[in-house]
Formats: C-alpha cells, sequence, structure tokens
C-alpha cells in the first residue's frame, strides 16, 4: 500500500490524538521510561483492524527512538555514561532486542502481560520500601562482575523489549540501581542509551519484517521528539527524587493496564 494511502486511513482527530500520544509518551520516557504505556495502546486503537503486527510495533519504535534519541542527547551533555557501563549495555540490547523482535510472532501475548505484572508489582513494591534506594549514585561492582551484570541486564531486558516493550526503560533503571548501585538520575542516562539501541535493533527487524507506517512514525515521531527533549531537561533539573516518584506512578499505572488486560483476557 502507498504510504500517503495508509495515513489517509485516518481521520484528522485520530492523527491529533497519536500525535498527542506520542508527545506525551517521549515525555515519560525520557524521566523514567515506560512511554509505550501511552503511545503503543494508541496505535494499536487507532491503526485499521487489519494493519499487521510489524505495522503496528514498527511504526511505535520508529516514534519511540526519535524521542529516545533526542533525550538521550540532552542527558549526555549533562552527565557522562560509563563506558564500562554502556558498552556491554547496548551491545547485549542490540542482540537482545534483535533477538526478541524476530521471536515476537512465535510467543503467545496473552503468556507475557501476567508475567510482566508480577515483575512490575515486585519492583515497584521493592522500591517503593526502599525509599534511599537510587538517592545516591554509589556504584557496588568493577571490572569483569561489572561487565557481566551490565551484560546480562541489557541481554534480558532488550529479549523483552524486542517481543512486547512497554515499560522497558523502567525495567533498565530499577536493574541497574538495584544490581549495579546506581542513583536513579545516573542510571536513566544509561537506560536511555540501552533503550535508543533495544529500538533501533527491533525496528530494523520489523522494518524488514513488517509493513510499518513510515510517514505516520514519523510524524509521531516529531512529537515523540519534543516530549523527550522537555522531558530530560526537567528530570536533569528536578534530580533523582523526581525520577524516584515518576518511576513509582508509571510503574503503577503500567502494573494497572496490565492487570486490566489481564482480567480481560479471562473474561
Amino acid at each position: 500500500m502507498p504510504l500517503l494511502d495508509q495515513l489517509l486511513q485516518l481521520s484528522a482527530l485520530t492523527l491529533v490524538l497519536l500525535i498527542g500520544a506520542a508527545f506525551l509518551a517521549g515525555w515519560v520516557d525520557a524521566v523514567v521510561g515506560g512511554g509505550g504505556l501511552i503511545q503503543l495502546p494508541a496505535l494499536l486503537t487507532a491503526l485499521p483492524a487489519d494493519a499487521p503486527t510489524g505495522a503496528v510495533l514498527g511504526t511505535n519504535k520508529l516514534a519511540a527512538a526519535a524521542g529516545t534519541a533526542v533525550s538521550t542527547g540532552t542527558y549526555i551533555r549533562r552527565i557522562m555514561p560509563v563506558a564500562a557501563t554502556a558498552v556491554p549495555l547496548m551491545v547485549c540490547a542490540l542482540l537482545g532486542s534483535s533477538a526478541g523482535a524476530s521471536l515476537a510472532s512465535f510467543i503467545p501475548r496473552p503468556w507475557l502481560s501476567p508475567i510482566v505484572l508480577l515483575a512490575l508489582l515486585a519492583i515497584g513494591t521493592y522500591t517503593l520500601l526502599r525509599p534511599s534506594m537510587g538517592l545516591e549514585h554509589a556504584p557496588r561492582h568493577r571490572g569483569r562482575a561489572h561487565l557481566l551484570r551490565s551484560g546480562g541486564i541489557g541481554g534480558v531486558i532488550g529479549v523483552y523489549d524486542g517481543i512486547l516493550g512497554p515499560g522497558t526503560g523502567s525495567f533498565f533503571i530499577i536493574a541497574m540501581v538495584a544490581l549495579l548501585g546506581y542513583g536513579f538520575l545516573e542510571a536513566s542516562v544509561h537506560a536511555k542509551l540501552a533503550n535508543l539501541t533495544t529500538n533501533v535493533g527491533a525496528l530494523l527487524v520489523f522494518g524488514l519484517q513488517g509493513e510499518v507506517w513510515w510517514i505516520l512514525g514519523a510524524v509521531m515521531a516529531a512529537a515523540n521528539l519534543l516530549g523527550g527533549y522537555l522531558g530530560a531537561r526537567l528530570a536533569l533539573k528536578l534530580g533523582s527524587g523526581f525520577v524516584r516518584g515518576v518511576f513509582l506512578v508509571v510503574t503503577g499505572a503500567l502494573a494497572l493496564r496490565l492487570a486490566v488486560d489481564s482480567v480481560a483476557l479471562l473474561t
């Protein structure tokens, strides 16, 4: 189908709502991750029922990658990433997301929501019960132990992002805070790099396998980019306490969304 014909299938109101969802998703993703909670459901609702899975997931990744790229640049100008963390994290995240995207069509989607829901409830409760966690940047590992933990975080969460995606940034942040001893703000910088890598890796696969709506994705990317820029600036201004608060709100909202989806599948 011609690219312009794809866009003409959407009403003006639907297009405006998708742009708004992309902006809000970019803002949330820049602060703490989890913008897929907003953007992916919006695309699932707005695109025609006969749109292939690759079109929905690929268009989402195209828009998300743009916002993540600009928020990553905003963070890096203020906080320099640690190479020993960023390199294994990004390499394994790229491999994981590519593998996950390749496997996405073979894994029953109903299996994923309950698993992710339990994980979100666990990390949300863990964060809530440890109010000082992540407020101070105190890395706990060096050398090989650090490299292995960073690579493990990237690979495991990368696979999840390729298969589904919502909450990926939040998972990266809490994993680095809990396993590496990073502060929320420092973890956010590395999470942006990893999330950008997973978005690009999955987009390459969906672009080859699916029918990505490139024009719609580009329009949403511009909105996501603006939201990401504003969100990153606010996070840098207000610090780790603000990021922790938004993390708890987004984690709770994502858990609620997944709980509703899981109940709907059972009824």
